[in-house]
């Protein structure tokens, strides 16, 4: 089954975090045409034995070894049941140094990280990745967040555009506090 692009709001899209019985959607997203089996949304995360792996078997494995042990890593976008969409979303500390910003006296545990998206090409520009960012914000909140940090670009940026970009996440309330590489925006909201 092939879902069509919606035609109505983003309301109509039903988001899901991602768990052992969400694994086959997750594996079907990523492995459609156009999805980024090519990383597993592994970049910033290493594996059980603390590796970064480089290859898609192992990358997929390590994902679904992640997946399958209860680890949080992210968020599915469902549209008449077909998962479409796809945001990483987990605690900072189960990430590797993703150029966040460490506040004096704030507990680390707190912080989460929105690392990046992906969207299938029939349902971009219509307001998925904002759905996104606030279902992720608050699933965040909901699992003892109190902030939630991601790391866009600009939109003339020619590489990490998987992190969003800077103008979106602003409009979702995210305020810019430093710079993570040359390309990198750290943006942060307060969950409260």
């Amino acid at each position: 089954m092939t879902a069509t692009p919606p035609t109505s709001s983003p309301d109509a899209v039903e988001v899901r975090e991602v768990d052992a019985a969400r694994w086959p959607d997750f594996e079907r997203l990523f492995e459609s045409r156009g999805g980024p089996r090519w990383c597993w949304c592994r970049m910033w995360r290493r594996d059980a034995e603390g590796r970064m792996p480089h290859d898609r078997a192992h990358m997929k494995e390590a994902m679904r070894s992640r997946i399958m042990g209860g680890g949080r890593v992210g968020l599915l976008a469902y549209v008449d049941g077909e998962p479409v969409a796809w945001c990483s979303v987990a605690p900072r500390e189960t990430f590797v140094r993703v150029g966040g910003v460490e506040e004096p006296g704030e507990d680390e545990s707190r912080v989460w990280s929105l690392t990046c998206f992906y969207v299938r090409n029939a349902f971009r520009r219509r307001g998925l990745t904002e759905r996104l960012i606030e279902e992720a914000s608050r699933h965040a909140r909901e699992h003892g967040a109190s902030v939630i940090e991601a790391y866009p670009v600009a939109a003339d940026a020619p590489s990490y555009r998987f992190c969003g970009f800077v103008p979106v996440f602003a409009a979702h309330g995210f305020s810019e506090v430093g710079n993570a590489g040359k390309r990198r925006h750290v943006m942060r909201r307060a969950l409260g």
